[in-house]
């Protein structure tokens, strides 16, 4: 058995049969039935049908479509957009489905233990809210409300450096560290003021995002925002420029030479110099292949997000979970390795585990959450992931998160 099989067959599934629909223009929702070929419709249907309160929602994926039938047109696109015709998305998940679970019997599974130690401190669960920008866009209180969530559930965070509310409100609020992720942009002074910036606010990492250049085509959104009577510039709308004016981490610094979100000229002697600058543990974000984790491990990073910015950025057609694998490899167990994109299920996060991750990152759908129900959606999302991953766990004979390894995948045959 390969682990790349399982993703290779997904990618003949969507390249061969399926057209890439936009989610906001009459996609299926899981759990709410078919969708009409009226989207304004569904929507209101999903609303009419949705339940009472986050915690009588069935599964994450059903979020989704409470979200869209709460959020304008510009804001749901926003969070549903990837790149050209949505196929990575699509694919960051699908892959999921062709990677099997081998069922265990013989064990005492009496009692689970879900903790992992990450980087010296001790995770309940092991699953973090990463990095979403702008998230005042899916509800008022924003990020706030995601680092109550996060505290409630003693779940890690990562803040995105496009973040609605600032980083000192949101630690305040988590009464806990966070991890600050950062868009560095190509100006250097701007970079190290965000840097200190966080370190100051109590932030004990710093994870530097690598997948973001200028350029990308996000039809999904653009055809969202076309539907959309609003003024779209009265929120972030996908622009580097829009964002740093905006976001509440650039407050006070001169960003007038800031062009590009990400700096075009990175490279290894980069990596090294901004592993200088951090005093707290460095990560990088957006690597899929072992030769840039091994440039990264060579630049002293202390731990690796395997990520392909939710399918956002590129449609590269490789899931992260495809990726997954020789990231672990390249890092030889060095530094922890993290994985974010396409997990809805327990099982998702049982089966990167058993693939070398640490931990996984959860993002669309703490968005989800929050849009249909505030801080309580959120709370919601982790509930379920965990509860899932603990079904799971017992189902495979696995009473800790040690115990899970390859040796419970198997892979689906072409």
């Amino acid at each position: 058995m390969h682990v790349q099989d399982p993703p290779s067959r997904a990618r003949r599934l969507l390249l061969g049969g399926l057209t890439a629909v936009p989610a906001l223009l009459g996609m299926p929702r899981l759990g709410l039935g078919a969708a009409s070929e009226d989207p304004a419709a569904d929507a209101a249907d999903a609303a009419d049908a949705a339940p009472p309160s986050a915690d009588k929602v069935l599964n994450v994926a059903d979020f989704e479509a409470l979200a869209q039938a709460r959020l304008p047109p510009a804001h749901f696109g926003y969070i549903a957009t990837g790149a050209d015709d949505d196929r990575t998305v699509r694919l960051n998940h699908e892959a999921y489905s062709h990677i099997e679970i081998r069922s265990r019997r013989f064990f005492d599974v009496s009692k689970l233990d879900t903790r992992c130690r990450v980087l010296g401190t001790l995770w309940q669960q092991p699953i973090y809210f990463s990095a979403v920008s702008a998230m005042r866009a899916f509800h008022p209180e924003a990020e706030a409300a995601v680092a109550r969530a996060a505290a409630s559930r003693d779940v890690h965070m990562m803040l995105s450096t496009g973040a609605s509310c600032p980083v000192e409100e949101v630690i305040a609020a988590r009464k806990a560290p966070v991890w600050q992720q950062l868009y560095a942009t190509d100006d250097w002074h701007v970079t190290e003021a965000i840097v200190r910036r966080a370190q100051g606010a109590g932030c004990t990492a710093i994870v530097l995002t690598v997948d973001t250049f200028s350029g990308r085509n996000t039809e999904t959104l653009l055809r969202a925002m076309r539907r959309d009577s609003r003024d779209c510039t009265q929120c972030h709308v996908n622009n580097s420029h829009d964002m740093v004016r905006r976001a509440p981490m650039f407050a006070g610094i001169d960003v007038s030479h800031v062009t590009e979100l990400s700096p075009s000229n990175m490279s290894g002697d980069y990596l090294e110099r901004l592993r200088r600058l951090v005093s707290v543990k460095f990560l990088v974000k957006g690597i899929v292949t072992a030769e840039d984790a091994a440039l990264a491990m060579r630049a002293g990073v202390d731990g690796i997000v395997v990520s392909n910015h939710g399918g956002r950025s590129e449609e590269t057609l490789r899931s992260t979970i495809e990726c997954l694998p020789e990231i672990v490899a390249a890092a030889g167990k060095r530094v922890p390795i993290f994985v974010d994109g396409g997990i809805r299920r327990g099982t998702d996060v049982f089966k990167a585990l058993a693939l070398g991750a640490t931990a996984v990152g959860i993002g669309r759908p703490q968005a989800w959450g929050l849009a249909a129900f505030g801080q309580p959606g959120v709370e919601a999302i982790s509930d379920i992931l965990t509860r899932e991953l603990r079904i799971i766990m017992r189902q495979a004979g696995t009473a800790d998160l040690a115990s899970i390894n390859t040796g419970h995948l198997a892979f689906a045959k072409p």
